[in-house]
């Protein structure tokens, strides 16, 4: 998984190359140029030019690249290559969210097209505008590094933001029938509790006692909102003359409407302390452990101010998080054990999902979601 940031003291360069960039299309994942061209040039009106194509290097779901004709810049979204378009990877869904968003929360990527005619690239697609801006990843060269103060805002918008889009009036936006909002924390509870017994491969008793606390001590809905549903630094996009204003939030692929306590839930599953053990830092998907980041307990408390939502029993909303990582990490590995994948860095992952149930008896032990080893 992620390898440990260097150097956290580093002072940030103003320099241009932080600004998020694409890089060569990965082998296998190319797009059919002609056809791309042609169809963009009859359903945009500005697109002329000379096409190229370049892709944008994370994440792990649906393919994102970045386009150009000429002077103009797009993002084209896809479906990964040998998947099923019409399950999980939705383009169509995707691009009706960002439609009815974007224009009542600034920080959705405007979406210009959608195309369901798999005769064009062999999947169904979309092109957005292009925010450009910088992006926090789990490793970063020593001089991107924020120091302490900067990454101290950075963090307290990155809360601002998660409340701003939990406060967003949905209904207003077109998109009160996106999910089923009522019944919300009992469906995800079951949901991710079958899952884990699907994957399942080794006897994690820890991850048994997660799920079965889940089960029995499962609050009442605080509310229904417009939840993310992956929300984490790498899905923001900083301003490059000021990183604590971010400019858009990406990848809304698993949007729908729910509990917005359960989204915060998931953000805090992924957000890792600087004290967490060791199994827990090859986890780290953001670069939360970096000093000027809140501890979860302070992030908890801070949402708590921008949102003006009582966040309750933080404990429960934590240890959904490290259930519901852990079962992803459960299905990764149950693909590497069942040799549907060789990729040797899946070799040891189940440590990381007896860290997830470690960390998640610790919390339910002590009360608490901060502080739990030493």
């Amino acid at each position: 998984m992620s390898e440990p940031i260097q150097n956290p003291e580093s002072r940030i360069q103003n320099s241009p190359t932080w600004v998020d960039q694409p890089r060569a299309v990965r082998e296998g994942e190319g797009l059919d140029t002609e056809r791309l061209q042609a169809y963009l040039e009859e359903h945009l009106p500005e697109a002329s030019g000379t096409l190229s194509v370049e892709q944008f290097p994370s994440g792990f779901s649906n393919l994102t690249y970045l386009i150009r004709l000429d002077e103009q810049e797009f993002v084209l979204r896809r479906p990964p290559f040998g998947t099923n378009v019409k399950g999980a990877h939705d383009m169509g869904r995707e691009y009706t969210i960002l439609a009815h968003l974007s224009p009542v929360y600034p920080k959705a990527p405007r979406p210009l097209v959608y195309c369901d005619d798999i005769s064009v690239l062999g999947a169904p697609f979309y092109v957005m505008e292009r925010v450009e801006g910088v992006i926090l990843r789990p490793v970063m060269p020593d001089g991107m590094i924020p120091p302490p103060e900067r990454m101290a805002r950075i963090a307290e918008a990155f809360v601002d933001t998660f409340a701003e889009l939990h406060a967003v009036d949905f209904k207003a936006a077109g998109l009160g029938e996106l999910g089923r909002p009522e019944g919300y924390v009992r469906r995800q509870v079951e949901g991710w509790t079958k899952r884990y017994r699907r994957a399942r491969t080794d006897d994690v008793p820890e991850v048994e006692r997660m799920a079965a606390w889940l089960n029995e001590h499962q609050p009442l809905e605080s509310a229904a909102a417009l939840i993310h549903n992956d929300y984490k630094y790498d899905n923001l996009v900083l301003d490059p003359a000021d990183w604590s204003r971010v400019r858009a939030v990406l990848d809304w692929e698993m949007t729908t409407l729910g509990d917005p306590l359960m989204d915060l839930g998931s953000s805090l599953g992924y957000w890792v302390d600087p004290d967490d053990p060791p199994a827990m830092q090859q986890l780290r998907l953001s670069p939360t452990t970096l000093p000027g980041n809140p501890t979860r307990a302070e992030l908890v408390e801070r949402y708590a101010q921008a949102s003006g939502r009582d966040v309750g029993d933080a404990v429960f909303y934590y240890v959904y998080g490290l259930f519901k990582l852990a079962v992803i990490v459960q299905q990764i590995y149950y693909r590497y054990k069942h040799g549907h994948t060789q990729d040797p860095r899946f070799a040891r992952l189940i440590d990381a999902v007896r860290g997830c149930g470690y960390a998640a008896v610790q919390a339910i032990e002590k009360g608490r979601i901060d502080r739990l080893f030493g």
